[in-house]
């Protein structure tokens, strides 16, 4: 039995190997790629040295101390430590529940309009905030809740809600404005692949279905759920890899000393930390458990979904 499998295992590989030698070609358009990732991801990774280092720019990486384990320890000991990464978890996890199933109900509602000139208007207004700056946003955030002037602050009064409350400024309202302004700007835009994987659903699939008697609703969860299922698992396995990675660009210029109990995140600390303090081992020692609490999760996610639903990254 042993020796069968292994014969096709290698008749298996000598059929790809073969494949690709046929299509050699095709393969140089994979170099050019492949040098970007292997210069701008997997050689940087050299750096993660210095998390164990008490590193100096004059030594270098192989010149500084060893410290082992120390600036660990210093993160875990940290009195903000259990914090900042329930900040972190609160605006991730609360990005990924409430952010993740818009983009596929905007996919299949523009999916089901008939109207092909509504449908692509729908589209392109959907899309245009994800081309609007990060600081452009904060901004227009900042406009729109100003306590004074902002036509929202304004418009919260007119509905029985309170008319002087700055909202940039609250601790409570953080979490909500992040994670809807970033579902606001990018809902579009994130609805693009699931638009793909329904525009390859078999429409004699609905003309049958329609013929049964079956309304829009259930063609929408007998027919084009499960064809954009594979995809919907992928990137949730993919979005839940990067759940302690929240990007410091937003949080950064959303914070102020009010509202910095809940806005202080692993990725700005470690801003501070690394650059404005220069605490190069210290940051790099966060990043280094930050990537591997990601790393853990992706793992744990991957295996489940591939029990669960056979659909997985590898």
């Amino acid at each position: 039995m042993k020796k069968t499998v292994a014969a096709i295992n290698s008749r298996k590989k000598n059929q790809t190997w073969k494949l690709m030698k046929r299509n050699w070609c095709l393969y140089l358009f994979l170099v050019p790629a492949v040098v970007f990732i292997g210069i701008f991801c997997y050689a940087p990774m050299y750096g993660v040295l210095m998390a164990f280092q008490d590193y100096s720019p004059g030594k270098g990486i192989m010149g500084s101390n060893w410290v082992g384990l120390k600036w660990f320890q210093t993160f875990f000991h940290l009195p903000r430590f259990w914090q900042i990464v329930k900040n972190t978890l609160v605006v991730s996890l609360y990005s990924l529940v409430v952010g993740f199933p818009i983009p596929i109900v905007l996919a299949l509602m523009i999916n089901s309009v008939k109207s092909t000139r509504f449908k692509k208007l729908t589209q392109t207004i959907t899309y245009m905030p994800h081309f609007i700056s990060t600081v452009i946003l904060v901004g227009m955030m900042s406009v729109f809740l100003s306590p004074k002037s902002g036509f929202l602050n304004h418009l919260i009064a007119m509905l029985g809600g309170p008319d002087d409350l700055y909202y940039m400024g609250s601790a409570s309202a953080f979490a909500h404005l992040y994670v809807w302004s970033g579902i606001w700007q990018n809902m579009g835009w994130s609805s693009i692949i699931y638009l793909a994987a329904l525009a390859g659903v078999d429409q004699e699939l609905h003309e049958a279905a329609m013929v049964d008697g079956a309304n829009k609703l259930k063609r929408i969860i007998h027919i084009d759920l499960p064809a954009i299922m594979p995809t919907m698992v992928i990137l949730l396995i993919m979005n839940a890899g990067n759940i302690m990675s929240v990007g410091y660009e937003k949080v950064y210029l959303m914070q102020n000393d009010l509202n910095l109990t809940t806005a202080e995140v692993i990725s700005t600390y470690v801003y501070k930390i690394g650059l404005k303090q220069q605490q190069y081992s210290y940051s790099a020692a966060i990043g280094l458990f930050n990537n591997a609490i990601n790393f853990f999760l992706l793992v744990v996610v991957n295996k489940i979904s591939k029990k669960v639903s056979g659909s997985s990254l590898w």
